[in-house]
């Protein structure tokens, strides 16, 4: 079995300094995911849903990504696994036909996802206030970008099943992102929409690690005082943006995820 190493000063040939023992959070587990999700319920503003009800289509314009609610609860029948339960609340734009009207209105996806998150009984407890004793649960982490929507579709209220007409639950933060108030009640014509999301979703938890130490870290970059300046000697120090009058001959696919494949 190799030696523990410890933390302390250190003579190696790759230069390094010291072994240094942080503090700082262990993925324990992540998983990525493209979900297609159809015919998500759109909540009209106001102003949106008088456009709604005398269009007889609507096509998609843009979709962005206001917040994810995050929540993690233990597995009972499997010790070390946790459900994260994520809830996506999104902001779609649309245009009616024959109007060309833009219309605009609040959707949300309910996602599950279980992963392993390792288990732990201890309380942490910080004097700054920045931990604080209770459960001792991973912490879910989500990443994701704005997603696509791929598809927009008017429905008339008697074609429309039970299960669609559930009411949510929507965080005051969620609705004040909007200019106008939003209509939840029960209408006669709807708006669905089906969007595509990329996401990561990941359990962390504070552990202790033993990291190499080369030297301590000094900027060189030196800080501009950019506040003083006159403005031309600003605008001077500004490349000349070559590529926004130039399109590129290609967009990788790092580049550009929404591209077609």
């Amino acid at each position: 079995m190799a030696d523990r190493v410890t933390a302390g000063p250190k003579e190696s040939p790759a230069s390094i300094r010291e072994a240094v023992c942080v503090n700082t959070r262990k993925i324990f587990d992540s998983c990525r995911d493209k979900d297609c999700v159809d015919d998500l319920r759109v909540y009209p503003t106001e102003s949106s849903q008088s456009y709604i009800e005398n269009a007889l289509s609507i096509r998609p314009k843009s979709a962005r990504l206001l917040s994810v609610n995050v929540s993690v609860e233990p597995v009972s029948f499997n010790r070390g696994y946790y459900t994260v339960d994520c809830t996506y609340f999104y902001s779609i734009s649309g245009e009616t036909f024959p109007a060309a009207e833009t219309v605009t209105g609040l959707c949300v996806f309910d996602k599950r996802v279980m992963l392993f998150g390792s288990v732990g009984s201890v309380r942490t407890y910080s004097s700054d206030g920045s931990a604080e004793g209770g459960d001792d649960l991973p912490v879910a982490v989500v990443s994701a970008v704005d997603p696509i929507c791929l598809h927009c579709r008017l429905s008339d209220a008697e074609t429309v099943i039970a299960t669609e007409l559930e009411h949510r639950s929507i965080p005051e933060e969620i609705r004040g992102a909007f200019d106008e108030k939003l209509i939840f009640n029960d209408t006669a014509r709807r708006w669905f929409a089906t969007v595509g999301q990329f996401s990561i979703i990941r359990l962390e938890r504070d552990t202790q690690f033993v990291v190499p130490a080369y030297d301590y870290y000094m900027p060189e970059k030196e800080c501009p005082g950019a506040i003083t300046d006159d403005p031309c000697t600003l605008f001077s120090r500004i490349h000349f943006p070559v590529e926004e009058f130039f399109p590129p001959d290609s967009i990788s696919e790092a580049e550009d995820y929404r591209s077609l494949k």
